[in-house]
């Protein structure tokens, strides 16, 4: 088959992140891998869309990192949409804001023209366009959630904070990554009104309870089809501990990873994440779990697959590649008569 996988741009990918692992995976399984940045799609006359894009062929690489280092000195070649069979949406949004603005929607816009051309779009495009931003979260159900107001006014802000026993969390309603997330307690309350005027710049505050156990960190699973992604009985879940002193645990702010045991509550969470995220066409998520309860879900680009498969030993792109294969099989004995929200988590 044919995979295209969208990224943000060829000069912020790392070798060594999730993406590249996975098309590395599907590499190995000889099918034609292409990644395009979201400033190479363009749309074409005849109703399809086009992309300049990097791919490599007939060659052999050890480790995703020699291969997608390849693939980057390759020269653009050109792809259309017409020749696709799969479109994997692997940008970040966030990454894009106040930087360029006009690359947050692109994906989905050129998602919703693959899918016409019978291009099985994964994760599914509309679904991931109203969840551009942390309100997508709100639409699970409150028992996942820690208690959590969504303004812009500092009264009411206030008011929660006191509610909370002055301990809360403050961050922006779009981003991801760690950006401008702060811990509200006593010993910087005088600097509550400048925090909120400075997450206010970019839109909407989301003030969240403190949950005692995020000091150790948080728990990242990845689920597939809506259920937790495991090889060979080993489930792709690890913790991430916080960097001394600092709040946010993702790798890439300094967090660290450890391995993680799977736990009875966790498998129910998932469980009850998974009708969501099925209807929605997200084939692919990560969720970040406290406790009993579900800090973010991201249905974007989660990272850490590949720092999960060298903790244990286990492939777990393939994995992610053979479900994608199974789905374009689908696709060819079914024709139309499966949408592509359904078929993305089948």
């Amino acid at each position: 088959m044919k995979i295209a996988f969208i990224i943000n741009d060829h000069e912020t990918e790392k070798p060594n992140y999730t993406t590249p692992a996975l098309g590395f995976a599907a590499y190995k399984r000889e099918h034609e891998v292409y990644f395009i940045g979201i400033g190479e799609l363009a749309y074409a006359s005849d109703g399809h869309f086009s992309a300049r894009c990097k791919t490599i062929k007939e060659a052999n690489f050890k480790s995703q990192e020699t291969f997608f280092k390849a693939v980057q000195k390759e020269k653009f070649t050109k792809i259309t949409s017409e020749e696709l069979d799969v479109l994997f949406l692997r940008n970040d949004p966030s990454d894009e804001i106040n930087a360029r603005d006009w690359a947050q929607n692109a994906a989905f816009i050129f998602g919703g023209i693959a899918m016409n051309d019978n291009v099985l779009v994964v994760n599914h495009p509309s679904s991931l366009a109203g969840a551009v931003n942390k309100m997508y979260f709100q639409h699970f159900p409150e028992i996942l959630r820690p208690k959590t107001i969504i303004s812009r006014d500092k009264k009411e802000i206030g008011e929660f904070f006191k509610e909370q026993k002055q301990k809360m969390i403050l961050k922006p309603l779009q981003g991801s990554g760690g950006m401008n997330v702060f811990m509200m307690d006593k010993k910087n309350e005088h600097n509550l009104s400048q925090t909120i005027d400075a997450i206010c710049r970019d839109g909407y505050v989301i003030a969240q309870e403190y949950l005692p156990e995020a000091k150790n960190g948080d728990t990242r699973l990845f689920l597939m089809n809506g259920e937790p992604l495991q090889n060979n009985g080993q489930y792709a879940i690890m913790q991430r501990v916080n960097k001394s002193g600092d709040i946010r645990s993702n790798i890439h702010a300094g967090g660290r990873p450890e391995k993680a045991k799977m736990t009875d509550q966790i498998l129910e969470l998932s469980e009850i994440v998974r009708p969501k995220l099925v209807q929605d066409g997200m084939f692919l998520v990560g969720i970040d779990i406290v406790g009993d309860k579900l800090m973010e879900i991201n249905v974007f680009s989660p990272g850490g697959l590949n720092v999960m498969g060298q903790m244990y030993e286990v492939d777990f792109a393939t994995e992610v590649i053979e479900s994608i294969e199974r789905k374009v099989n689908y696709k060819n004995l079914y024709g139309n008569y499966l949408f592509n929200s359904r078929l993305a988590t089948l």
